[in-house]
């Protein structure tokens, strides 16, 4: 089978699974969202875009509820050894069928969580399903349970987030020569991507982002391309992926002469960085982090050109996003304890000079001070 993780790995998932179902004196637990299943596992597809369910009981038994073109994936990617089928046909409704496997499984009148905070788990299905389980059994939202689990990062996903770490490194790498007046970012973006690929990597959960001149502006990946002006900003948003562990970095790359905002906006970046890495440890809390990028931007007077969060937890994500929980945010009460990956971002778009400067990568937390996961140093880039 292609597993990425020993079958001891697996084991000790489950195992801290079906503590905090007993927690929660939950009899089962239906999983929706991709990541878990893949965490639980090793399931890998992106099936997850139509209806799946992973159904976990207290006992720590699984059967996988997928369509056929998912059985040979789940059969060869994962542990499951339970694997049902609900077949496509007009007028399907595979909550229906969800309904009768548990009923087959004797878990009619379970205390039943659902992990419905996913997008394996449409509106539309998610409506299907709260249907047909409303009088099933005694339901309840359990969407946090495995997220939570994931959040804390075990040697052998430490290995594959360094891994992954190299690889964002060397995408770098790639894109920095042909970053100049003239550049395409075409050129750019193939360099950065075709290098993680042919270093061992894989896709990663959402585009990255290329955008220079006004577009350097903007946090989301845009359709369409443009070369460099001898004097331009190019904004870089990247992770390099492994076993679909991700360990992002962003960059504002300048070429030409650095103006006097650049310049402002780039010390303002690093200032709020550093202040970020300070209280990357066990005794704050993802708040906290947030707050000293706060203080640190409004003591450079940028408080309006900040954003409302400055980075989040990262690991194994499929599409659409990278981003997982917890954020950056003012008030979350969430501590930071070790072996976290995190990735914090200093993003600062200042809409009324049309200047963009980014600062960003990734973390891995420890029993003090957090280390970063890249080579490369926080010197601003001019090219």
């Amino acid at each position: 089978m292609a597993l990425h993780f020993e079958r001891s790995e697996f084991d000790a998932r489950r195992d801290r699974l079906m503590i905090e179902m007993a927690e929660r004196k939950l009899d089962a637990l239906l999983l929706f969202a991709q990541e878990s299943m893949y965490w639980l596992t090793g399931y890998d597809t992106f099936g997850f875009c139509f209806f799946q369910c992973l159904v976990v009981r207290a006992d720590g038994s699984m059967t996988l509820l997928t369509r056929s073109a998912d059985l040979r994936q789940a059969r060869h990617t994962s542990i499951i050894d339970n694997i049902e089928l609900w077949t496509d046909r007009d007028g399907a409704n595979p909550a229906i069928d969800l309904r009768n496997l548990l009923n087959e499984m004797d878990l009619l009148g379970a205390r039943i969580g659902v992990e419905y905070d996913t997008h394996g788990l449409t509106a539309l299905n998610g409506r299907r399903l709260d249907e047909q389980l409303q009088t099933f059994g005694q339901i309840s939202d359990a969407s946090g349970i495995v997220g939570r689990l994931r959040l804390f990062k075990s040697p052998a996903e430490i290995a594959k987030v360094e891994k992954a770490a190299a690889l964002t490194d060397d995408a770098l790498d790639a894109a920095l020569p042909l970053i100049r007046q003239g550049g395409d970012e075409a050129a750019i973006l193939a360099a950065m991507q075709g290098t993680i690929l042919t270093g061992g990597g894989d896709y990663p959960a959402n585009e990255f982002i290329v955008g220079s001149g006004p577009d350097a502006l903007l946090c989301r990946y845009k359709a369409g391309r443009r070369k460099l002006n001898k004097n331009d900003q190019l904004t870089l948003e990247w992770a390099g992926v492994f076993h679909h562990y991700h360990a992002p970095m962003m960059r504002t790359v300048l070429t030409g002469k650095v103006s006097r905002r650049h310049q402002e906006l780039y010390d303002a970046a690093l200032a709020a960085l550093l202040a970020v890495e300070k209280v990357l440890t066990p005794d704050n809390t993802f708040g906290d982090v947030f707050d000293a990028h706060a203080r640190a931007m409004e003591a450079h007077g940028l408080t309006k050109h900040r954003l409302n969060a400055c980075g989040y937890s990262v690991g194994a994500r499929f599409s659409p996003s990278w981003m997982d929980m917890p954020m950056f945010y003012q008030g979350n009460p969430e501590p930071i304890a070790p072996n976290m990956t995190l990735f914090a971002h200093m993003i600062i778009m200042d809409s009324e000079t049309e200047t963009a400067m980014t600062l960003g990568r990734t973390y891995l937390t420890t029993e003090s001070q957090a280390r970063p996961l890249s080579r490369h140093d926080l010197d601003l880039i001019v090219k």
